[in-house]
């Protein structure tokens, strides 16, 4: 069943208003509801006291009315009288300050008095809630990820680095902690990088930002362990973040849910004055489905206009629609929207739901209302259905943490950088995987690796195997820099990924802000072309690789820029050098002829195709990003699942903001 549902917050309004909420959401055609992931005090009022009556209330309500619910654990924001217990509950932020009680997720992760409490509260509501034939799964917790540097995680992590390392010594060796007299002599003298101690060792660091998001999927796995041994026929989930987390491997946060669920918010407070590139959303989707390469869950789709204590930007009429069906091109099982109701207090009044704070239906609602009757009908036909693509790109969550620590250039930023490579093929229609480095590649065509600053031998043999069997693949300044304790490597650049591109990395230039260098292709269709070229030069010297472009200014110039080796039956491309849109689009476009690789249509811009496949059946989803009509011609026999299946001719009218899917028949 492909569930479409809200975020519910019934302990925030009156109990005359539950049963109106729980009709007017089954006239909207809503079959599911998140609930109590904030409610700890209502459920656990005082300490050992617990109080689900009102909770069975509601759930009951929306059992009448045909609404399953998904329950999530409270332990994002927990009860002020647990929090007063012992200050040293609160994380510590980087600049070594504690938090206050209250805002949300102030607790430090490896506490164990909270893990005691966390444990409590979420046992109990499993034992309450297992067997319950409306509840069918779980959310953990909330958006976890905030780093905490208190004594309690110092201790933590030191024990961590101790089952890491075995010896001081060898972390002492692998750190370089010669390096201004840092040497350890014993476990305890190592310390968090706090800020206030200024730029900590790159391996220290690093190390702390792999032990935080070890903590979380420690602290995941608590309550993980919990449900399961309670209620083994639910599933369980949390909410991340997308594409543009920093803080966390969502790799390993995944590896133990049963799927990926992703908040999803297009325009918000903080992005108030800007459109948001639609590219950037597909991204966010695309890691999500990437993360155990399956269907995902979005938890918390925007409704309405997203602030604090600013108001974003109101949707568009069709937008939220839209947006919805964007996830569900890229691969979502279900879509909940963030909230029911807008909240009358506290910090998120402004972060509007379907309904407005008087909660009568209004434009929003009936925009809801269509789409849920539209996935009413034709949701059998997306469930389940499947993303089949050709092109990966590789994700690595520890070269994005060493970028955190020594960013190289004030001109670069990992995720830009990753997201321009990105749009140059979502551009071309193509569906992307985004994989971890070491996963298996061996069903893609083409393999992106921005910027892969640290590389394993594991990692290298994975990149070798790949292209000696036949792929392409295409690497980008900075790559093979550091080794796995974030110490750069004693060997030419770049490093463990100079056979396979057939190079060396003769000098790297970081060109100041606003300057520029220019480059000559000589490449497929675009012999002497040039382009401009910025913020970072590798100048290659070539061991058996063809020199695909050369720079023209400054003391390198005529130097090689790019470069392509033959590896086996494949491939590798090394770009060493970082360009604008341009270039970008130059190599997705090359690469695609060279590999075959056919989009789903020729499409104008401002149009996005996905394609989904229900066993050998195939579906597509065409979504209007801009504000006039958009003509485009269909070449194969397909009807409209959305017009009540009628046959499509050869050409296709989409309104803006609209959005059409296609069933080949």
């Amino acid at each position: 069943m492909f569930y479409f549902g809200v975020d519910y917050y019934p302990e925030q309004w009156p109990e005359e208003c539950w049963e109106v909420d729980a009709r007017l959401m089954q006239e909207a055609n809503i079959n599911l509801v998140r609930l109590a992931e904030f409610a700890w005090s209502m459920m656990e009022p005082v300490e050992g006291k617990f109080d689900f009556e009102w909770l069975d209330h509601v759930v009951a309500i929306l059992a009448s009315n045909d609404i399953k619910v998904v329950l999530g654990t409270p332990t994002a924001s927990p009860p002020a009288w647990l929090m007063a217990k012992d200050k040293s509950l609160f994380r510590v932020d980087e600049n070594g300050r504690r938090l206050t009680y209250g805002n949300r997720r102030e607790y430090c992760p490896n506490n164990p008095l909270y893990h005691k409490h966390s444990k409590e509260i979420v046992s109990q509501m499993a034992q309450h809630y297992q067997g319950h034939p409306t509840v069918i799964g779980w959310q953990i917790d909330n958006e976890f990820g905030d780093r905490c540097y208190c004594d309690t995680c110092r201790r933590a992590f030191q024990a961590w680095l101790l089952e890491r390392y075995g010896y001081i010594e060898a972390l002492n060796e692998r750190w370089g902690t010669t390096f201004w007299s840092h040497t350890y002599s014993n476990w305890t003298e190592i310390p968090v990088p706090l800020k206030t101690g200024g730029p900590p060792n790159p391996g220290l660091a690093l190390d702390f930002y792999r032990f935080a998001s070890d903590s979380y999927v420690s602290y995941q796995e608590l309550q993980l362990e919990t449900i399961r041994e309670t209620c083994p026929n639910h599933f369980v989930t949390h909410n991340l973040m997308g594409f543009q987390y920093p803080y966390l491997n969502y790799f390993d946060l995944s590896c133990d849910l049963d799927f990926v669920s992703w908040d999803v918010y297009c325009r918000t407070q903080w992005n108030i004055e800007t459109e948001m590139d639609p590219s950037w959303f597909a991204l966010g989707h695309d890691t999500m489905r990437g993360m155990k390469a399956s269907n995902f869950w979005v938890m918390e789709q925007q409704s309405g206009a997203a602030g604090w204590d600013l108001i974003g930007v109101s949707p568009q009429p069709g937008e939220l629609r839209k947006w919805a069906y964007q996830s569900i091109a890229h691969g979502a099982d279900a879509i909940i929207f963030f909230r029911w109701r807008t909240a009358r207090f506290g910090t998120e009044q402004y972060w509007h739901g379907i309904l407005d704070h008087h909660g009568r239906p209004g434009r929003r609602y009936k925009e809801i209302q269509q789409m849920g009757d539209e996935i009413r009908r034709v949701g059998q036909f997306i469930h389940g259905s499947k993303i089949n693509s050709q092109i990966a790109f590789l994700l690595s969550y520890d070269s994005r943490f060493s970028f955190e620590i020594q960013g190289n250039n004030p001109g670069f930023e990992y995720s830009t950088h990753f997201h321009s490579l990105y749009r140059a093929f979502y551009n071309k229609h193509i569906s992307i995987d985004i994989v971890s480095p070491t996963s298996d590649l061996s069903s893609y065509k083409i393999v992106i690796a921005p910027a892969l600053h640290i590389v394993s031998e594991e990692i290298t043999k994975n990149l070798e195997n790949y292209v000696r069997e036949g792929g392409v693949l295409v690497i980008t300044p900075r790559s093979g820099v550091k080794d796995l304790f974030n110490a750069v490597v004693d060997i030419p650049l770049p490093g463990l990924l100079a056979d396979i591109c057939g190079i060396e990395i003769k000098e790297y230039i970081s060109l100041p802000k606003h300057s520029e260098n220019e480059i000559k292709i000589n490449w497929g269709e675009f012999p002497e072309a040039t382009l401009k070229v910025g913020v970072w030069c590798d100048v290659l010297k070539t061991k058996g690789a063809k020199v695909l472009a050369n720079y023209l200014q400054d003391f390198f110039s005529s130097e090689p820029a790019i470069s392509l080796n033959k590896y086996g039956y494949g491939k590798a491309i090394y770009v060493g050098t970082m360009g604008q849109s341009r270039l970008n689009e130059m190599i997705a476009r090359l690469l695609l002829e060279e590999t075959g690789i056919e989009p789903y249509l020729r499409i104008p811009k401002g149009i996005e195709v996905s394609e989904r496949w229900l066993e050998d059946r195939r579906i597509m989803i065409l979504l209007n990003h801009t504000e006039i009509d958009q003509k485009i011609i269909i070449d194969g026999n397909f009807v409209d699942l959305l017009h009540d299946s009628l046959p499509i001719e050869e050409t296709l009218i989409i309104p803006p903001q609209d959005v059409v899917i296609l069933q080949e028949e």
